[in-house]
């Protein structure tokens, strides 16, 4: 689906929180990595997608009432054989429906495993004077513990991008530290790039979220993506 028609089918549902895969699916289309995502609808299908991804594979909830899914017990990691596909969909679905009992679930979304890398956040959230106002700093949990993040108003500019990706505490966790490989970040400049222009493109975004996004010695790609519409009064 293009852009527009995911967000249709949003507000079609009265949703404002896109479900992951709609969220990968909108990113892709503006041109960023993402790990490739599938929806399975019965513990079958799950382990039929997994199959054919590949092992080890991750599932999560699939959910727009869900938002938090690690915290939940929405998210399994690891999973290296069709045994524990089975068992993390049952883990899951009694996890999510006993701390969720009213939420809709369309299901699990399935993804092979990433190669670890360098953990990163690109976000974007809407600020009432500045308007959207892009973020980038160190991903996974560290971004809430530490705070490591530079900020920027969109439109960014190339020389926007350099800065923000080189105003961070961790920028040496980027270059290579303590004999560790240096990640691609002209790549994740072009990444904070791309972002911008999908969010001046689409004032629908009220908030988005890449994280964790894998940045590599040869690319990066975002793991997980959170997309939250504004509401329409």
């Amino acid at each position: 689906m293009t852009t527009q028609q995911i967000i249709a089918k949003a507000r079609k549902e009265d949703r404002t929180l896109l479900t992951e895969i709609e969220a990968k699916e909108l990113m892709k289309g503006a041109g960023i990595s993402v790990v490739d995502t599938r929806l399975a609808t019965t513990r079958e299908e799950a382990i039929a997608i997994s199959r054919k991804l590949g092992f080890p594979v991750v599932l999560k909830i699939a959910s727009s009432d869900v938002v938090h899914k690690s915290d939940a017990g929405g998210v399994k990691l690891g999973l290296k054989t069709e045994n524990e596909v089975g068992k993390a969909c049952d883990d899951i679905m009694k996890a999510i429906k006993k701390a969720f009992p009213n939420a809709k679930i369309e299901g699990v979304s399935v993804q092979k495993m990433a190669r670890p890398g360098v953990e990163v956040i690109i976000g974007m959230s809407q600020d009432a004077q500045f308007g959207p106002v892009l973020m980038f700093g160190l991903g996974g949990i560290l971004v809430e513990i530490l705070k490591d993040v530079s900020l920027r108003i969109v439109p960014l500019t190339r020389q926007d991008a350099k800065e923000m990706v080189r105003e961070i505490k961790g920028l040496p966790l980027l270059q290579g530290y303590r004999g560790s490989e240096p990640v691609d970040i002209e790549n994740l400049e072009n990444m904070l790039l791309t972002v911008s222009d999908f969010v001046e493109k689409t004032p629908e975004i009220k908030e988005l979220d890449l994280n964790p996004i894998f940045a590599y010695k040869d690319g990066a790609i975002a793991v997980d993506a959170r997309v939250i519409l504004n509401s329409v009064s």
